[in-house]
């Protein structure tokens, strides 16, 4: 078990949380998540690193994980427009890695404090289902709780429109 999962299984149990665990093929993309998962596309929690803000291009708090719906694409002029910023982009492998202790894309899960030290922005596409799946630390685990549990433990910095 990596140490994300471990900190995300820690966390759902001192929190009496319910959850399913699954173990499985590498799924690089949420449609493959969703297939070995048995479950809609929809419920599939996308966690994306982004640098959201114009300050420093090297400063940490540029860069936060936003949650959206798998089945939604991300729209980067909400989150341009709801941070007042010109420029919104994905992290690169290297930062990503050094943002999140290791974890390469497609593995990022949907939390940020205490489990990633970043700020965490939910889109209103999950709030629509009572379930959220998500890589959880790898592309080969995946865990699926209820929506209510999952923002009560994740605690959003915000949850606003950020898909189409």
């Amino acid at each position: 078990m990596t140490p994300h999962q471990q900190q995300i299984h820690e966390l759902l149990k001192t929190n009496n949380i319910q959850f399913k665990a699954l173990h499985h093929e590498a799924t690089p993309t949420s449609q493959d998540s969703a297939r070995v998962r048995g479950e809609e596309l929809s419920i599939g929690g996308k966690a994306l690193v982004l640098r959201h803000r114009d300050d420093d291009e090297a400063a940490l708090s540029s860069f936060a994980v936003f949650v959206l719906s798998a089945s939604k694409k991300l729209d980067t002029k909400a989150i341009k427009r709801e941070f007042k910023t010109k420029n919104v982009r994905f992290a690169t492998a290297e930062e990503l890695k050094a943002l999140t202790g290791g974890l390469r894309p497609g593995s990022v899960p949907p939390f940020g404090r205490p489990v990633i030290d970043l700020e965490l922005f939910v889109d209103t596409s999950i709030v629509e289902n009572s379930l959220i799946a998500f890589n959880c630390g790898s592309l080969t685990d995946s865990l699926i709780i209820s929506v209510q549990d999952y923002l009560g433990i994740a605690a959003p910095t915000k949850i606003f429109p950020f898909s189409k």
